[in-house]
């Protein structure tokens, strides 16, 4: 098997001629000859590239993007970075899914993608932080270990911390860049999320010493949101991320929520009839994720587990989302 980013699919493949080479039985291809990205050697990717992108360099349409990864000379980087490469070729699927434009940092040098996934110095000395700064995400390889990230999500006070999210959360700061920045939207974003101009660092300093009392839940969708226009808006893109995402894999089992209550018409919902990165409108997406959202939690309480998804929308955050939906629906009406 492996994936088409073309096609954002898995496909079945037979061996070519000639050894490497594999013939995609995904219908259109016409057993093209394709080969697997160099990370599958360390078993970190099963992306597939065509003859015009083997031409280019022997690394996939997503892998292409990381600009430094761990070193792979200490046993315990390899584990952390499959599960790094695991999370972020997911973000990747979503992000192609939705055509929103994707520049690389060796196409736009100041302000392309690129990842550096990044280990903290000996003994602990000189700590990562995981971040964003025009167009180059780092993370930190420790958020790859589920003791360490979990230690960081109690003591942050998180419901949610999961290498995806993190993944999630930064590119959200990247599309800040291209579509609102770049994309002549300032105001508009500002009269939703707040006026970014306001100091960034000394907005994070006043968060941190004095953390706001529970009225954020009414218009924010994490506690870390309400720190700064450009994390409200961060926080919202994921979750739109978490949701769209979440909603595609509904769709293609062909979920429908049904329970058993004297309540159940108002928390039920057929199985999606449409593609939620591309065709759903923001309202059915909505009225499609709260009863999925409450049926997953249910199932994940029954196991002794977290809830999957512990947050609550209210009306300023669906607000929020809706913005960002109708951004994303912007962009894919121009292609």
């Amino acid at each position: 098997m492996g994936y088409l980013h073309k096609v954002s699919d898995l496909s079945a493949l037979e061996p070519g001629q000639k050894p490497g080479e594999w013939l995609p039985y995904e219908a259109g291809f016409d057993k093209t000859p394709h080969v697997f990205c160099a990370n599958r050697a360390y078993d970190a990717c099963n992306w597939l590239l065509d003859p015009e992108e083997q031409a280019q360099g022997p690394y996939c349409f997503a892998c292409q993007f990381n600009r430094t990864i761990p070193d792979l000379n200490d046993p315990k980087n390899l584990e952390r970075w499959r599960k790094i490469e695991i999370a972020k070729h997911r973000l990747f699927h979503a992000l192609i899914r939705l055509r929103l434009p994707l520049i690389s940092r060796r196409e736009d040098p100041e302000n392309g993608l690129a990842f550096d996934f990044l280990d903290d110095g000996p003994d602990g000395s000189s700590p990562v932080m995981t971040g964003h700064d025009n167009g180059l995400i780092t993370l930190a390889v420790r958020e790859a270990d589920d003791d360490q990230r979990e230690h960081m999500r109690v003591e942050m006070g998180e419901y949610y911390r999961t290498l995806l999210g993190h993944f999630r959360h930064e590119v959200g700061h990247y599309y800040w860049n291209v579509l609102i920045r770049d994309g002549g939207r300032l105001e508009s974003c500002r009269a939703v999320f707040g006026d970014d101009r306001i100091d960034y660092q000394k907005a994070l300093e006043a968060h941190y010493a004095n953390p706001p009392s529970d009225s954020w839940r009414e218009t924010h969708v994490s506690v870390y949101a309400a720190s700064h226009p450009w994390e409200d808006f961060a926080e919202t893109w994921a979750h739109y991320l978490h949701i769209v995402s979440t909603l595609e894999t509904a769709w293609l089992y062909g979920i429908a929520i049904a329970p058993r209550t004297p309540e159940s018409a108002q928390y039920s919902s057929p199985a999606l009839s449409a593609d939620p990165y591309l065709e759903l409108g923001f309202d059915e997406i909505m009225n499609a994720w709260l009863p999925l959202s409450m049926a997953v939690n249910s199932l994940n309480r029954s196991m002794g587990l977290q809830d999957f998804y512990p947050f609550v929308l209210t009306p300023a955050i669906r607000h929020k989302l809706a913005f960002i939906h109708e951004v994303i629906r912007e962009t894919q009406a121009k292609l």
